[in-house]
């Protein structure tokens, strides 16, 4: 498996592609559309059935740009009476 530094180069964010949204490097594929289809229960695999220029490295990389953006996300507690 790569590092983390070589998964998260396989993410780009261009404002000419998918509106800036963040990419699978070298494809139009957004982070987000395999976050959702991994989220609906579809495997790693059946991805790669459907994507077939995605590899297994470029799933991880969607799991660990996600978790990174996340993990940046203030929370502020809100204190219920």
């Amino acid at each position: 498996m790569e590092t983390e530094e070589k998964l998260l180069n396989r993410i780009t964010v261009n404002p000419k592609i998918m509106a800036g949204k963040p990419v699978i490097k070298g494809t139009r594929v957004p982070v987000e559309q395999v976050l959702r289809l991994l989220a609906q229960g579809i495997t790693p695999e059946q991805i790669l059935n459907d994507y077939p220029h995605l590899t297994k490295d470029d799933i991880m990389a969607a799991l660990l740009y996600a978790a990174k953006i996340t993990g940046k996300e203030e929370v502020y507690p809100v204190m219920s009476e």
